[in-house]
């Protein structure tokens, strides 16, 4: 029997053990895209809140499911659950639908012929979006523009030299201003999202550019390089969550040999400067704009 997961449901819904993970933010999953039309038993969706992303994600399930396979699907309430059963009904399925632990669930047995799978794929699919000139995908961050912190820090950086990284790269916006400069050796882009790093791949032809799909937080560091940019995130699971960049601001500094630079964009608000300063020899503010300031520490 295979049984398909995407994401981490909360233990309370009892995700299968053995079940074959397809979510892009998890490194080393299957991608629910490459699972052969009809192959699957099962599928259990923790379903992601953005809505294009979102019915792209269950087209994809519906597809990979046998005629009769079981689909279940949950998401919070506030992020996407309250739509759930109105979502799949539009694809012509009957829906059971029952709340629990601020969420809700809907289970659907596939039949044989299911409406729409085709142009909802087609809506949340890879594309060179109009007007960035660049590929990205709806569930990327910030997918369809330039994020206003990654712009600002790009405006601020000098040209840059020797081996270097892009910690959280996304489709490869601020990889591009990077490598601008001939001095740059090697630029090492790294995202959680396979989908970012595969829309980076794209966007970023150039032969001293690599790719990454892994969590920044926890490669290997040999304290080698001699910059890195970055953007941290700070939500989880749309909640506010520091410790998420403090960690890359400590990863920052353990990817850093001595003398390395840091350049860092973060939200105004976040308060990140005890982290730099117990991190690095020194630092300084660079610019501070539309609710976004920029720091340049030295290790």
């Amino acid at each position: 029997m295979t049984t398909l997961l995407y994401g981490r449901p909360p233990a309370v819904f009892d995700p299968p053990d053995d079940a074959l993970q397809t979510s892009p933010l998890i490194p080393g999953s299957t991608a629910l895209e490459s699972v052969p039309e009809g192959s699957a038993d099962a599928a259990m969706i923790y379903a992601p809140p953005g809505v294009l992303e979102r019915r792209y994600t269950l087209a994809l399930a519906l597809k990979a499911l046998k005629p009769g396979g079981r689909l279940d699907v949950m998401a919070p309430k506030d992020k996407g659950g309250s739509r759930l059963k109105k979502e799949l009904q539009a694809f012509g399925l009957e829906i059971g639908e029952s709340a629990k632990a601020h969420h809700r669930r809907c289970v659907v047995i596939r039949p044989d012929a299911v409406d729409g799978l085709d142009e909802a794929i087609a809506a949340g699919a890879p594309r060179l979006v109009p007007g960035l000139d660049a590929w990205s995908q709806p569930g990327v961050f910030a997918w369809d523009r330039v994020d206003a912190g990654t712009l600002l820090l790009a405006q601020s950086l000098p040209p840059l030299k020797g081996a270097g990284a892009d910690l959280g790269c996304g489709y490869g916006a601020l990889a591009t201003v990077v490598l601008r400069s001939p001095a740059v050796t090697s630029l090492r882009l790294i995202d959680l999202d396979r989908r970012a790093v595969e829309a980076a791949r794209r966007n970023v032809d150039d032969p001293r550019a690599n790719f990454d799909w892994a969590d920044a937080r926890t490669v290997e560091a040999a304290a080698d390089l001699d910059f890195v940019v970055m953007n941290p995130p700070f939500h989880d699971g749309g909640a506010e969550d520091r410790r998420l960049g403090q960690a890359f601001i400590r990863q920052a500094a353990a990817l850093l040999k001595k003398g390395g630079v840091l350049w860092l964009v973060a939200n105004r608000h976040l308060p990140y400067e005890a982290d730099i300063t117990a991190a690095f020899k020194r630092s300084q503010p660079v610019a501070d704009k539309g609710g976004y300031k920029v720091i340049e520490a030295v290790k």
